[in-house]
Protein backbone atom coordinates (compact mmCIF):
# COMPACT_ATOMS: atom_id res chain seq x y z
CA UNK A 1 0.00 0.00 0.00
CA UNK A 2 1.65 3.26 -1.13
CA UNK A 3 0.81 6.22 1.10
CA UNK A 4 2.02 9.73 0.36
CA UNK A 5 3.18 11.66 3.39
CA UNK A 6 0.78 14.61 3.36
CA UNK A 7 -2.09 12.15 3.25
CA UNK A 8 -0.54 10.13 6.06
CA UNK A 9 -0.53 13.22 8.21
CA UNK A 10 -4.25 13.59 7.68
CA UNK A 11 -4.69 9.92 8.48
CA UNK A 12 -2.84 10.41 11.74
CA UNK A 13 -5.14 13.27 12.62
CA UNK A 14 -8.21 11.21 11.77
CA UNK A 15 -6.90 8.50 14.08
CA UNK A 16 -6.81 10.97 16.95
CA UNK A 17 -3.08 10.62 17.33
CA UNK A 18 -3.03 13.93 19.16
CA UNK A 19 0.12 15.59 20.46
CA UNK A 20 -1.00 17.09 23.75
CA UNK A 21 2.02 19.12 24.74
CA UNK A 22 5.41 17.52 25.12
CA UNK A 23 5.55 13.85 24.16
CA UNK A 24 6.99 10.93 26.05
CA UNK A 25 8.94 8.16 24.43
CA UNK A 26 10.57 6.47 27.34
CA UNK A 27 10.75 2.98 26.14
CA UNK A 28 13.44 1.48 28.25
CA UNK A 29 13.13 -2.08 29.41
CA UNK A 30 11.88 -2.70 32.88
CA UNK A 31 11.55 -5.46 35.37
CA UNK A 32 8.59 -7.65 36.00
CA UNK A 33 5.41 -5.62 35.82
CA UNK A 34 2.21 -6.06 33.90
CA UNK A 35 2.58 -4.71 30.42
CA UNK A 36 0.00 -1.97 30.77
CA UNK A 37 -2.32 -2.98 33.59
CA UNK A 38 -3.41 0.10 35.54
CA UNK A 39 -0.25 1.88 34.46
CA UNK A 40 -1.27 5.56 34.44
CA UNK A 41 -3.33 7.64 36.88
CA UNK A 42 -6.12 8.70 34.52
CA UNK A 43 -6.66 5.54 32.52
CA UNK A 44 -6.54 3.33 35.64
CA UNK A 45 -9.89 4.87 36.52
CA UNK A 46 -11.28 4.10 33.04
CA UNK A 47 -10.67 0.35 32.61
CA UNK A 48 -12.72 0.10 29.40
CA UNK A 49 -10.21 2.46 27.79
CA UNK A 50 -7.09 0.84 29.24
CA UNK A 51 -5.24 -1.30 26.71
CA UNK A 52 -3.17 -3.94 28.48
CA UNK A 53 -1.09 -5.73 25.82
CA UNK A 54 -0.40 -5.93 22.09
CA UNK A 55 0.70 -9.05 20.22
CA UNK A 56 1.73 -9.47 16.59
CA UNK A 57 3.06 -12.61 14.93
CA UNK A 58 3.05 -14.59 11.71
CA UNK A 59 0.11 -16.95 12.13
CA UNK A 60 1.50 -20.43 12.95
CA UNK A 61 -1.28 -22.28 11.09
CA UNK A 62 -1.60 -19.74 8.26
CA UNK A 63 1.94 -18.39 7.62
CA UNK A 64 0.84 -16.20 4.73
CA UNK A 65 -1.06 -14.09 7.26
CA UNK A 66 -0.27 -12.00 10.32
CA UNK A 67 -2.32 -12.01 13.52
CA UNK A 68 -2.58 -8.89 15.68
CA UNK A 69 -4.16 -9.03 19.11
CA UNK A 70 -4.88 -6.13 21.45
CA UNK A 71 -6.41 -6.43 24.90
CA UNK A 72 -8.34 -4.01 27.09
CA UNK A 73 -9.95 -3.91 30.57
CA UNK A 74 -7.36 -5.31 33.00
CA UNK A 75 -8.14 -7.62 35.93
CA UNK A 76 -11.63 -8.76 34.96
CA UNK A 77 -12.78 -10.97 37.84
CA UNK A 78 -14.80 -13.74 36.17
CA UNK A 79 -17.82 -13.36 38.46
CA UNK A 80 -18.00 -9.57 38.24
CA UNK A 81 -21.71 -9.31 37.40
CA UNK A 82 -24.41 -8.35 36.94
CA UNK A 83 -23.12 -5.99 34.25
CA UNK A 84 -19.93 -7.90 33.50
CA UNK A 85 -17.49 -6.47 30.95
CA UNK A 86 -18.22 -4.67 27.71
CA UNK A 87 -16.31 -2.39 25.40
CA UNK A 88 -16.98 1.34 25.72
CA UNK A 89 -19.53 2.65 23.24
CA UNK A 90 -18.18 6.21 23.10
CA UNK A 91 -14.68 5.16 22.09
CA UNK A 92 -12.56 4.11 19.13
CA UNK A 93 -10.35 1.06 19.58
CA UNK A 94 -7.49 1.12 17.07
CA UNK A 95 -4.65 -1.11 15.92
CA UNK A 96 -2.17 1.07 14.02
CA UNK A 97 0.33 -0.14 11.42
CA UNK A 98 3.42 1.79 10.27
CA UNK A 99 5.02 0.15 7.24
CA UNK A 100 7.65 2.75 6.32
CA UNK A 101 9.12 3.70 9.69
CA UNK A 102 8.11 7.36 9.79
CA UNK A 103 6.16 6.78 13.05
CA UNK A 104 2.82 7.63 11.43
CA UNK A 105 0.12 5.04 10.75
CA UNK A 106 -0.22 3.83 7.16
CA UNK A 107 -3.18 1.65 8.10
CA UNK A 108 -5.55 1.71 11.05
CA UNK A 109 -8.03 -0.99 11.99
CA UNK A 110 -10.77 0.69 14.06
CA UNK A 111 -13.53 -0.97 16.11
CA UNK A 112 -16.49 0.99 17.50
CA UNK A 113 -19.20 -0.64 19.63
CA UNK A 114 -22.94 -0.42 20.26
CA UNK A 115 -24.89 -1.68 23.30
CA UNK A 116 -28.05 -3.73 22.77
CA UNK A 117 -30.67 -4.76 25.37
CA UNK A 118 -33.65 -7.04 24.80
CA UNK A 119 -35.31 -6.20 28.12
CA UNK A 120 -34.38 -3.24 30.31
CA UNK A 121 -36.83 -4.31 33.03
CA UNK A 122 -34.49 -6.95 34.46
CA UNK A 123 -31.09 -6.78 36.11
CA UNK A 124 -29.96 -9.99 34.41
CA UNK A 125 -27.20 -10.16 31.80
CA UNK A 126 -28.94 -13.26 30.48
CA UNK A 127 -32.46 -14.44 31.36
CA UNK A 128 -31.87 -18.14 30.64
CA UNK A 129 -29.43 -20.60 29.15
CA UNK A 130 -27.55 -19.05 26.20
CA UNK A 131 -26.82 -21.44 23.34
CA UNK A 132 -26.02 -18.99 20.52
CA UNK A 133 -25.09 -15.36 19.94
CA UNK A 134 -28.67 -14.74 18.73
CA UNK A 135 -30.28 -16.51 21.68
CA UNK A 136 -33.17 -14.37 23.02
CA UNK A 137 -32.02 -15.29 26.53
CA UNK A 138 -28.87 -13.19 26.00
CA UNK A 139 -30.37 -9.98 27.29
CA UNK A 140 -27.33 -7.74 26.80
CA UNK A 141 -25.05 -7.99 23.80
CA UNK A 142 -22.72 -5.75 21.83
CA UNK A 143 -22.24 -5.26 18.12
CA UNK A 144 -19.34 -3.54 16.38
CA UNK A 145 -18.28 -1.78 13.23
CA UNK A 146 -14.78 -2.49 11.92
CA UNK A 147 -13.15 -0.07 9.48
CA UNK A 148 -9.81 0.03 7.71
CA UNK A 149 -8.52 3.60 7.55
CA UNK A 150 -5.88 4.61 5.03
CA UNK A 151 -4.79 7.86 3.45
CA UNK A 152 -7.38 7.30 0.72
CA UNK A 153 -10.32 6.95 3.10
CA UNK A 154 -12.27 4.43 5.14
CA UNK A 155 -13.41 0.96 4.13
CA UNK A 156 -16.03 -0.82 6.23
CA UNK A 157 -14.90 -4.41 6.76
CA UNK A 158 -17.63 -5.45 9.21
CA UNK A 159 -20.80 -3.41 9.71
CA UNK A 160 -22.67 -5.36 12.39
CA UNK A 161 -20.26 -7.81 13.99
CA UNK A 162 -21.21 -9.72 17.13
CA UNK A 163 -19.11 -9.60 20.27
CA UNK A 164 -18.66 -12.81 22.22
CA UNK A 165 -20.36 -12.21 25.59
CA UNK A 166 -18.64 -12.29 28.95
CA UNK A 167 -18.49 -15.83 30.28
CA UNK A 168 -21.16 -15.76 32.97
CA UNK A 169 -20.76 -19.39 34.05
CA UNK A 170 -21.61 -23.01 33.32
CA UNK A 171 -25.30 -22.67 34.17
CA UNK A 172 -25.80 -19.72 31.84
CA UNK A 173 -23.43 -20.71 29.02
CA UNK A 174 -22.75 -24.47 29.12
CA UNK A 175 -20.93 -24.42 25.75
CA UNK A 176 -19.04 -21.16 25.85
CA UNK A 177 -16.49 -22.39 23.29
CA UNK A 178 -19.24 -22.49 20.66
CA UNK A 179 -20.19 -18.89 21.47
CA UNK A 180 -16.57 -17.77 21.11
CA UNK A 181 -16.17 -19.63 17.82
CA UNK A 182 -19.35 -18.03 16.48
CA UNK A 183 -17.90 -14.58 17.17
CA UNK A 184 -15.09 -15.13 14.62
CA UNK A 185 -16.07 -13.09 11.55
CA UNK A 186 -14.55 -13.46 8.08
CA UNK A 187 -13.33 -10.33 6.31
CA UNK A 188 -14.29 -9.56 2.68
CA UNK A 189 -10.74 -9.42 1.29
CA UNK A 190 -9.48 -12.38 3.28
CA UNK A 191 -8.72 -12.78 6.95
CA UNK A 192 -10.75 -12.93 10.14
CA UNK A 193 -11.54 -10.86 13.20
CA UNK A 194 -12.74 -11.53 16.74
CA UNK A 195 -14.08 -9.36 19.54
CA UNK A 196 -14.88 -10.75 22.96
CA UNK A 197 -13.64 -11.88 26.32
CA UNK A 198 -10.57 -14.08 26.84
CA UNK A 199 -8.18 -15.25 29.51
CA UNK A 200 -5.50 -12.63 30.10
CA UNK A 201 -2.57 -14.15 28.18
CA UNK A 202 0.12 -12.21 30.04
CA UNK A 203 1.91 -14.11 32.80
CA UNK A 204 4.15 -12.59 35.47
CA UNK A 205 4.71 -12.01 39.17
CA UNK A 206 3.33 -8.55 39.89
CA UNK A 207 4.77 -8.35 43.38
CA UNK A 208 7.64 -6.40 41.87
CA UNK A 209 5.97 -3.32 43.34
CA UNK A 210 6.76 -4.58 46.85
CA UNK A 211 10.26 -3.06 46.76
CA UNK A 212 11.41 -5.40 43.97
CA UNK A 213 10.28 -8.49 45.88
CA UNK A 214 11.80 -7.15 49.07
CA UNK A 215 15.32 -7.83 47.82
CA UNK A 216 14.58 -11.56 47.73
CA UNK A 217 14.32 -13.13 44.29
CA UNK A 218 13.59 -16.48 45.93
CA UNK A 219 10.05 -15.21 46.54
CA UNK A 220 9.15 -14.97 42.85
CA UNK A 221 7.01 -17.42 40.92
CA UNK A 222 3.38 -16.44 41.55
CA UNK A 223 1.38 -15.58 38.42
CA UNK A 224 -0.60 -12.69 39.86
CA UNK A 225 -2.52 -12.16 36.59
CA UNK A 226 -3.64 -15.79 36.51
CA UNK A 227 -7.39 -16.31 36.70
CA UNK A 228 -8.30 -12.87 35.36
CA UNK A 229 -9.85 -12.09 31.98
CA UNK A 230 -9.53 -9.25 29.46
CA UNK A 231 -11.48 -7.98 26.47
CA UNK A 232 -9.75 -8.99 23.25
CA UNK A 233 -9.74 -7.62 19.72
CA UNK A 234 -7.96 -9.84 17.21
CA UNK A 235 -7.50 -9.58 13.48
CA UNK A 236 -5.76 -11.88 11.00
CA UNK A 237 -4.96 -10.49 7.55
CA UNK A 238 -2.71 -11.34 4.59
CA UNK A 239 0.84 -10.07 5.02
CA UNK A 240 0.60 -7.92 1.90
CA UNK A 241 -2.28 -5.99 3.46
CA UNK A 242 0.18 -4.59 6.01
CA UNK A 243 3.34 -4.22 3.95
CA UNK A 244 4.66 -1.04 2.34
CA UNK A 245 3.37 -0.85 -1.23
CA UNK A 246 1.49 -4.09 -0.61
CA UNK A 247 4.69 -6.11 -1.08
CA UNK A 248 5.70 -8.19 1.93
CA UNK A 249 8.65 -9.70 0.04
CA UNK A 250 10.39 -6.39 -0.59
CA UNK A 251 9.08 -4.73 2.58
CA UNK A 252 8.48 -7.32 5.28
CA UNK A 253 8.83 -5.17 8.44
CA UNK A 254 5.93 -3.31 10.05
CA UNK A 255 5.46 -1.48 13.34
CA UNK A 256 2.27 -1.96 15.36
CA UNK A 257 0.64 -0.25 18.34
CA UNK A 258 -2.85 0.08 19.78
CA UNK A 259 -4.66 3.21 20.91
CA UNK A 260 -7.95 4.11 22.54
CA UNK A 261 -9.70 7.41 21.83
CA UNK A 262 -12.90 8.89 23.23
CA UNK A 263 -15.06 11.93 22.58
CA UNK A 264 -13.52 15.09 24.02
CA UNK A 265 -16.61 16.44 25.81
CA UNK A 266 -19.04 14.62 28.11
CA UNK A 267 -22.21 16.17 29.52
CA UNK A 268 -24.14 14.35 32.26
CA UNK A 269 -27.76 15.33 32.99
CA UNK A 270 -29.78 14.83 36.18
CA UNK A 271 -30.92 11.36 35.07
CA UNK A 272 -27.30 10.28 34.50
CA UNK A 273 -27.82 10.36 30.74
CA UNK A 274 -24.52 11.12 29.04
CA UNK A 275 -23.94 13.03 25.83
CA UNK A 276 -20.49 12.96 24.27
CA UNK A 277 -19.19 15.01 21.37
CA UNK A 278 -16.24 17.08 20.21
CA UNK A 279 -14.13 14.62 18.18
CA UNK A 280 -11.73 11.88 19.18
CA UNK A 281 -9.02 12.39 21.80
CA UNK A 282 -6.45 9.64 22.32
CA UNK A 283 -6.33 8.58 25.97
CA UNK A 284 -4.34 5.34 25.96
CA UNK A 285 -1.55 3.84 23.90
CA UNK A 286 0.50 0.65 23.85
CA UNK A 287 3.14 -0.80 21.57
CA UNK A 288 6.14 -2.52 23.11
CA UNK A 289 5.34 -4.17 26.43
CA UNK A 290 6.66 -2.93 29.74
CA UNK A 291 6.91 0.78 29.09
CA UNK A 292 4.54 3.07 30.90
CA UNK A 293 4.54 1.47 34.35
CA UNK A 294 8.07 1.97 35.64
CA UNK A 295 9.97 3.88 32.96
CA UNK A 296 7.87 7.00 32.64
CA UNK A 297 7.56 9.16 35.78
CA UNK A 298 4.11 9.22 37.31
CA UNK A 299 3.69 12.86 36.35
CA UNK A 300 4.16 12.06 32.65
CA UNK A 301 2.21 8.82 32.24
CA UNK A 302 -1.08 10.42 31.21
CA UNK A 303 0.84 12.56 28.76
CA UNK A 304 2.46 9.50 27.20
CA UNK A 305 -0.96 7.91 26.72
CA UNK A 306 -2.17 11.01 24.86
CA UNK A 307 0.76 11.30 22.49
CA UNK A 308 1.95 9.69 19.29
CA UNK A 309 5.07 7.64 18.42
CA UNK A 310 6.01 10.44 16.02
CA UNK A 311 7.54 12.56 18.80
CA UNK A 312 9.08 9.85 20.95
CA UNK A 313 12.68 10.94 20.43
CA UNK A 314 12.07 13.97 22.67
CA UNK A 315 12.39 11.68 25.66
CA UNK A 316 15.40 9.70 24.56
CA UNK A 317 17.13 10.08 27.99
CA UNK A 318 14.53 7.72 29.52
CA UNK A 319 15.86 5.05 27.18
CA UNK A 320 19.56 5.81 27.26
CA UNK A 321 19.65 6.17 31.05
CA UNK A 322 16.89 3.92 32.42
CA UNK A 323 15.94 3.93 36.09
CA UNK A 324 15.34 0.23 36.68
CA UNK A 325 18.93 -1.03 36.30
CA UNK A 326 19.98 1.54 38.90
CA UNK A 327 17.33 0.25 41.29
CA UNK A 328 18.42 -3.35 40.74
CA UNK A 329 22.01 -2.35 41.42
CA UNK A 330 21.01 -0.63 44.66
CA UNK A 331 18.87 -3.53 45.90
CA UNK A 332 20.55 -6.62 44.43
CA UNK A 333 24.09 -5.35 43.78
CA UNK A 334 23.97 -6.36 40.12
CA UNK A 335 25.99 -3.63 38.37
CA UNK A 336 23.95 -1.40 36.08
CA UNK A 337 25.32 -1.28 32.52
CA UNK A 338 27.15 1.87 31.54
CA UNK A 339 25.14 4.61 29.91
CA UNK A 340 24.15 5.86 27.39
CA UNK A 341 22.31 2.64 26.46
CA UNK A 342 22.35 2.64 22.68
CA UNK A 343 21.50 -1.06 22.74
CA UNK A 344 18.13 -0.19 24.28
CA UNK A 345 17.51 2.48 21.67
CA UNK A 346 17.97 -0.16 18.99
CA UNK A 347 15.89 -2.87 20.63
CA UNK A 348 12.97 -0.65 21.60
CA UNK A 349 12.97 2.45 19.40
CA UNK A 350 14.41 1.56 16.00
CA UNK A 351 14.25 -2.21 15.73
CA UNK A 352 17.32 -4.34 15.13
CA UNK A 353 19.43 -3.72 12.05
CA UNK A 354 23.17 -3.50 11.49
CA UNK A 355 22.89 0.17 10.58
CA UNK A 356 20.77 1.01 13.64
CA UNK A 357 23.12 0.51 16.57
CA UNK A 358 25.51 -1.74 18.48
CA UNK A 359 23.38 -4.91 18.28
CA UNK A 360 24.67 -6.00 14.87
CA UNK A 361 21.74 -8.01 13.55
CA UNK A 362 19.32 -7.40 10.71
CA UNK A 363 15.99 -8.45 12.17
CA UNK A 364 13.03 -6.12 12.57
CA UNK A 365 13.66 -2.49 11.72
CA UNK A 366 11.62 -0.84 8.98
CA UNK A 367 14.96 0.39 7.67
CA UNK A 368 15.31 -3.12 6.22
CA UNK A 369 12.38 -2.51 3.86
CA UNK A 370 13.70 -2.01 0.33
CA UNK A 371 11.25 0.74 -0.64
CA UNK A 372 11.71 2.87 2.48
CA UNK A 373 12.98 6.45 2.38
CA UNK A 374 15.76 6.32 5.04
CA UNK A 375 15.67 10.09 5.53
CA UNK A 376 12.12 9.84 6.86
CA UNK A 377 12.73 7.00 9.31
CA UNK A 378 12.00 8.08 12.88
CA UNK A 379 12.85 6.24 16.13
CA UNK A 380 9.65 5.52 18.03
CA UNK A 381 7.97 3.11 20.42
CA UNK A 382 6.33 0.39 18.33
CA UNK A 383 6.10 -3.39 18.37
CA UNK A 384 8.05 -4.27 15.22
CA UNK A 385 7.55 -7.50 13.27
CA UNK A 386 9.51 -8.97 10.37
CA UNK A 387 6.80 -10.86 8.52
CA UNK A 388 9.40 -12.76 6.46
CA UNK A 389 10.54 -14.79 9.48
CA UNK A 390 8.48 -18.01 9.39
CA UNK A 391 6.84 -19.44 12.51
CA UNK A 392 9.17 -21.56 14.61
CA UNK A 393 8.57 -25.30 14.63
CA UNK A 394 9.53 -25.41 18.31
CA UNK A 395 8.98 -21.91 19.72
CA UNK A 396 11.23 -20.81 22.57
CA UNK A 397 9.69 -18.75 25.36
CA UNK A 398 12.67 -16.37 25.31
CA UNK A 399 12.26 -15.59 21.62
CA UNK A 400 15.35 -14.06 20.08
CA UNK A 401 17.38 -14.57 23.27
CA UNK A 402 16.58 -18.28 22.98
CA UNK A 403 17.69 -18.44 19.33
CA UNK A 404 14.11 -18.19 18.02
CA UNK A 405 13.90 -15.16 15.72
CA UNK A 406 10.15 -15.61 15.27
CA UNK A 407 9.61 -14.41 18.85
CA UNK A 408 9.90 -11.30 20.98
CA UNK A 409 11.20 -8.68 20.38
CA UNK A 410 10.53 -9.59 16.75
CA UNK A 411 6.82 -9.08 17.24
CA UNK A 412 5.31 -10.81 20.24
CA UNK A 413 3.60 -14.20 20.48
CA UNK A 414 1.19 -15.10 23.23
CA UNK A 415 3.59 -17.57 24.84
CA UNK A 416 6.66 -15.31 24.70
CA UNK A 417 8.07 -14.61 28.16
CA UNK A 418 8.43 -10.90 27.53
CA UNK A 419 9.05 -10.33 31.20
CA UNK A 420 12.22 -12.39 31.42
CA UNK A 421 13.46 -11.18 28.03
CA UNK A 422 12.99 -7.52 28.90
CA UNK A 423 14.58 -7.87 32.32
CA UNK A 424 17.69 -9.48 30.83
CA UNK A 425 17.93 -6.91 28.06
CA UNK A 426 17.59 -4.12 30.63
CA UNK A 427 20.48 -5.63 32.55
CA UNK A 428 22.68 -5.74 29.42
CA UNK A 429 22.42 -9.30 28.12
CA UNK A 430 23.07 -8.01 24.58
CA UNK A 431 26.23 -6.20 25.64
CA UNK A 432 29.64 -7.90 25.62
CA UNK A 433 31.03 -8.76 29.02
CA UNK A 434 27.72 -8.69 30.89
CA UNK A 435 27.69 -10.42 34.31
CA UNK A 436 26.80 -14.14 34.00
CA UNK A 437 23.99 -13.68 36.54
CA UNK A 438 22.08 -11.65 33.96
CA UNK A 439 21.50 -14.74 31.80
CA UNK A 440 19.31 -16.35 34.45
CA UNK A 441 17.23 -13.39 35.59
CA UNK A 442 13.47 -13.85 35.63
CA UNK A 443 10.34 -13.84 37.73
CA UNK A 444 9.85 -17.59 37.93
CA UNK A 445 6.63 -17.51 35.87
CA UNK A 446 7.51 -19.07 32.54
CA UNK A 447 4.15 -19.90 30.96
CA UNK A 448 0.51 -18.97 31.01
CA UNK A 449 -1.66 -20.96 33.39
CA UNK A 450 -4.05 -21.86 30.57
CA UNK A 451 -3.11 -23.36 27.21
CA UNK A 452 -3.57 -21.14 24.21
CA UNK A 453 -5.75 -22.28 21.33
CA UNK A 454 -4.00 -23.51 18.18
CA UNK A 455 -6.26 -21.63 15.76
CA UNK A 456 -7.43 -18.04 15.47
CA UNK A 457 -7.91 -16.08 17.69
CA UNK A 458 -5.42 -18.24 19.67
CA UNK A 459 -6.20 -16.68 23.06
CA UNK A 460 -7.48 -19.07 25.75
CA UNK A 461 -11.16 -19.09 26.66
CA UNK A 462 -12.11 -16.84 29.58
CA UNK A 463 -11.75 -18.03 33.15
CA UNK A 464 -14.97 -18.85 34.96
CA UNK A 465 -13.78 -19.62 38.52
CA UNK A 466 -13.47 -16.81 41.03
CA UNK A 467 -9.90 -15.60 41.26
CA UNK A 468 -9.72 -16.39 44.98
CA UNK A 469 -10.54 -20.01 44.08
CA UNK A 470 -8.17 -20.27 41.10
Amino acid sequence: MLIRKPSKSRLAAAAAVVAAGACVAALAPTVTVASSHREAPLVSGEPKLDNTDVYAFVSPDAPDTVTMIANWVPFEEPNGGPNFYGFATDSAYDINVDSDGDALPDLIYRWTFTDNYRDRNTFLYNTGVVSSLDDPDLNYFQTYRLEALTATGSTVLVSNGRVAPSRVGAASMPNYAALADAAVTHLPAGGRTFAGQADDPFFLDLRIFDLLYGANFSEVGQDTVGGYNVNTLAIQVPRNALALRGDAVRNPVVGIWSTTSRQRVEVVDTLNQRTRYGGWQQVSRLGMPLVNEVVIPVGRKDEFNATAPRDDSRFLPFVTSPEVPRLIQAIYQIPAPATPRQDLVEVFLTGLCKACGPVAADLNSQRLNRDIDPSKFRPSEQLRLNMAVPPARTPHRLGVLGGDNAGFPNGRRLADDTLDVTLRVAEGVLLPGHPPAVDGLGDGVNANARAFRTTFPYVALPNVAAVNQS
